[in-house]
């Protein structure tokens, strides 16, 4: 069984992430999340998205999300094309 996510060579595209976390971070965050698109949600929540290289660089995000001591609501892989079609802004 082979459930990694796998580097998208066709279209040389890492795999995408969303992490939602409860609470919202303020701008100066958005460099020690380089590369993530960080959404304020009306919700409260906190939606960070976009590629991961691979899994380790997704648990150093997630290690940094602990640090943060902001409570973690969700992690999902995006399916290839599904980042294109989410309410990401």
């Amino acid at each position: 069984m082979h459930d990694k996510p796998k580097f998208d060579e066709k279209n040389n595209l890492h795999p995408c992430y969303e992490i939602r976390l409860k609470g919202h971070l303020d701008d100066r965050w958005t460099e020690w999340f380089e590369g993530l698109t960080i959404t304020l949600e009306e919700d409260g929540n906190t939606l960070l998205a976009g590629p991961v290289i691979d899994q380790a660089a997704l648990h150093g995000l997630l290690k940094k999300v602990r640090d943060l001591g902001m409570p973690l609501v969700s992690v999902s892989l995006l399916k290839p094309g599904q980042a294109d079609q989410s309410d990401v802004k």
